[in-house]
Parts: structure tokens; sequence; C-alpha cells
């Protein structure tokens, strides 16, 4: 039996489920714009430790979800939930914002 054969494919398939299985224990946060504000306003999240951020967009039209720190933009259609990962935050506070409502669309991540 020619190892070569088998081995390539079966390395490749162990390299790729281990990101996959890593992204499945990754803390998920989830944030509606709705009414042209984010709710919740504030979220905790590990300090640390990478997290997806999953924003869900209620406003009758488009919402831009946007950091500064570290730098990040979600468009988000209306009707329309999407995703983003956040890499490790240092313990802190950190603004966001929604671009088409800049007023009234506005939060922060806590990092504990």
């Amino acid at each position: 039996m020619n190892c070569k054969r088998w081995m390539a494919p079966l390395l490749c398939a162990a390299m790729l489920a281990a990101p996959l299985a890593a992204r499945a224990d990754m803390p998920t946060f989830n944030i509606v714009a709705e009414n042209g504000r984010f709710v919740p306003d504030s979220l905790t999240v590990p300090a640390n430790t990478r997290f997806r951020l999953v924003v869900t967009n209620r406003n009758a039209g488009p919402e831009e979800f946007e950091t500064s720190n570290p730098f990040k933009e979600l468009v988000v259609a209306p009707g329309v939930t999407r995703s983003t990962i956040f890499p490790p935050l240092k313990p802190g506070t950190y603004p966001f914002f929604g671009e088409f409502h800049p007023d009234t669309a506005t939060g922060q991540f806590i990092a504990e």
C-alpha cells in the first residue's frame, strides 16, 4: 500500500478541521440594530480572547456596525444577520457605533 497516496488527504483534512473546531468553541455575542439603535448597547466580552459578534439588522434600511479600535466595519442590509471575528482585546472599554445612525446607534464592548 502506498502511504503517500492516502496520507496527504488525511493531513489536509486534519489541518482544515482544527480551525473549525476552534471557531465552534469561540465565545459568540449577539447585537440587534433596531430603530436606529443597538440592543444591547453594552457587551461584556472576555479579555485576551477572540470572539464572534453576530449583528442582526431590524432597521428599515441598512446599518454599518463600526469600531475604530480595533478597526472593523460590517455593513448589514435590512433583515440580514452577519458576523465578524474580533481579535483578543486587552482589558478596557471599546466604543462602537452605527455609521448610518451615528447619534443614536452607539455602544461599547467592555473587555474583562
